[in-house]
């Protein structure tokens, strides 16, 4: 991807005009210590880590909460909050907080907390509810001990536990999460490495973390989300910057240290900057995905969601997106490209003259599909264009309803009928490792409206498959099951696969220590003065 030369000094000249309208949103760093100002992904709203499945919320998440595990570079789960025996016929698993553990009001960590903050996430998270499942018993055994029996040996509870990603088992006080699990969480009391300044944050606009003082970082290095989680700074800003050239040109300036997700086609603008690192942190990248509403029509019927199947083109959603295939790979593997458990079982081309036959043969009658549009985030904000208008060229009926990403992902969660105010398809994107097998990828999950994730598809087959995997212990039949069910979920449709990519994050080199994964995570980073 190139650029003419006028066509860069025009960039910059837009750049530069839109940073004034920004520049209220960033405080002096001076006055505050070591402050490392960032541009995330998307502005922050929704702040249950919890109720949402939103990237944004989760990376908030990592900074105020802790886990009781956690997984390494690796892929091995570490103790983080506590350590854990198993008894010899793998049924009890006994985890013991360490010491020093604090909330930041002050109060010490308990076990109750995290038994009760087990339960909930347990409600929401696929790994979770099946967990859950599993266990006979979940109890504090005194105020350090929390001890979970199962029903049956279950060879997948570290790696619940211990997950990277969304949903993340982050702890809370019993307080807070005795919170029933559909509804929101208003208080932010965390134990994690920055505690959250509820004064200064605007919704949508700002969000201040500063330096938890009493926090105790494990001795080990860290590692992904595992190891010594050391602050080096005083204080972490994030602040929305909707237009992507804005936040470039912010970095290139020094207005900021930190973007997380650079466009591909703003990379020219960093080449031979000496001051900027660009490097990919998250190294397994994202999946693209398309979901559509089971609940009503159209996509309550199961030819129209093979139409749409057929009607989309992963290519054209990745060119739209990247604008150049070293970023981006095609593959029919719903776990994704170069996993274990990758196979293109099931997968179709795409093929708008058999998307037209099966409308016909589904006798479309037109339903409008609302299609949710979010304008504000580069990743999510290109695949409704594309969609639209190859979904038209196959008969469908498209109503784009343009919103911000934090409206949608509010939005998301109604199971009103789309003319009440719900949908019909939003498109998004997953870090792959939360799609790399049947149990943690949440469009797998077929428990319908009361155990689902958004979509809501009501699926025996599917959790059939995902309980089969599970009670497994031997990989070629894991992986035989795997490409069943990837069979099933073409068939059914219960997701669009639209290809796998990788987005390059950017940091001015005052920046020293940024960590890889499948999250950003601040602590580890100094920065100088």
């Amino acid at each position: 991807m190139t650029f003419s030369l006028a066509g860069l000094f025009k960039l910059a000249r837009v750049a530069m005009l839109s940073l004034v309208a920004t520049a209220a949103c960033l405080s002096p760093a001076a006055a505050e210590g070591k402050t490392i100002t960032a541009v995330m992904h998307s502005a922050l709203r929704v702040l249950d880590p919890i109720i949402t499945t939103a990237y944004i919320t989760r990376d908030h998440g990592y900074m105020i909460y802790d886990t009781l595990v956690a997984m390494d570079e690796h892929f091995e789960v570490k103790p983080q909050m506590a350590d854990w025996t198993v008894s010899d016929d793998r049924l009890t698993y006994s985890f013991t907080l360490r010491d020093g553990l604090k909330w930041h009001d002050g109060q010490p960590v308990t076990a109750a907390d995290c038994v009760a903050s087990l339960r909930r996430w347990g409600q929401r998270d696929t790994l979770g509810q099946l967990l859950l499942e599993k266990t006979a018993s979940l109890e504090a055994k005194d105020d350090r001990t929390i001890v979970l029996t199962l029903k049956e040996p279950y060879g997948l509870v570290l790696q619940a536990l211990g997950k990277p990603s969304s949903i993340v088992p982050f702890m809370m006080p019993k307080r807070v999460a005795e919170t029933p699990a559909d509804q929101p969480i208003t208080d932010y009391t965390g134990s994690g490495p920055f505690r959250f300044v509820t004064e200064e944050f605007q919704p949508g606009v700002k969000a201040v973390y500063a330096k938890f003082a009493d926090y105790v970082p494990r001795t080990e290095p860290a590692s992904w989300a595992a190891g010594g989680k050391a602050v080096k700074v005083d204080r972490v800003e994030w602040v929305a910057m909707s237009d992507q050239q804005t936040a470039a040109n912010a970095l290139l300036t020094g207005e900021i240290d930190f973007y997380e997700q650079v466009p591909i086609d703003l990379l020219p603008l960093f080449d031979g900057n000496d001051e900027i690192t660009v490097h990919i942190a998250n190294t397994l990248g994202f999946q693209n995905i398309g979901r559509m509403n089971f609940l009503y029509p159209p996509f309550d019927n199961k030819k129209i969601r093979q139409a749409a199947l057929y009607a989309l083109t992963p290519k054209d959603f990745m060119d739209a997106m990247t604008g150049n295939p070293d970023y981006y790979q095609l593959c029919g593997s719903i776990y994704g490209c170069g996993t274990v458990l990758a196979s293109e079982a099931g997968a179709v081309q795409p093929d708008i003259a058999k998307a037209k036959q099966l409308l016909q043969e589904a006798g479309y009658d037109g339903t409008p599909v609302v299609l949710m549009a979010p304008t504000d985030v580069p990743t999510v904000s290109i695949q409704p264009n594309v969609a639209a208008q190859s979904l038209r060229q196959a008969g469908f009926t498209v109503d784009m309803q343009a919103m911000d990403w934090q409206t949608l992902v509010t939005r998301r969660a109604s199971q009103a009928p789309p003319k009440d105010g719900g949908w019909n398809l939003f498109f998004t994107n997953f870090v792959t490792s939360d799609m790399a097998d049947p149990l943690s990828s949440f469009p797998l999950n077929g428990k319908g409206p009361k155990g689902g994730w958004f979509g809501w598809p009501t699926d025996p087959v599917a959790e059939t498959l995902r309980a089969r995997f599970a009670r497994s212990q031997d990989p070629a039949e894991q992986k035989a099951i795997a490409e069943e069910l990837q069979k099933h979920v073409y068939d059914e449709v219960m997701y669009l696969p639209l290809g796998q990519y990788s987005v390059p994050t950017a940091w001015r080199n005052v920046l020293t220590g940024v960590l890889n994964g499948p999250a950003p995570y601040f602590w580890n980073i100094d920065k100088a003065e």
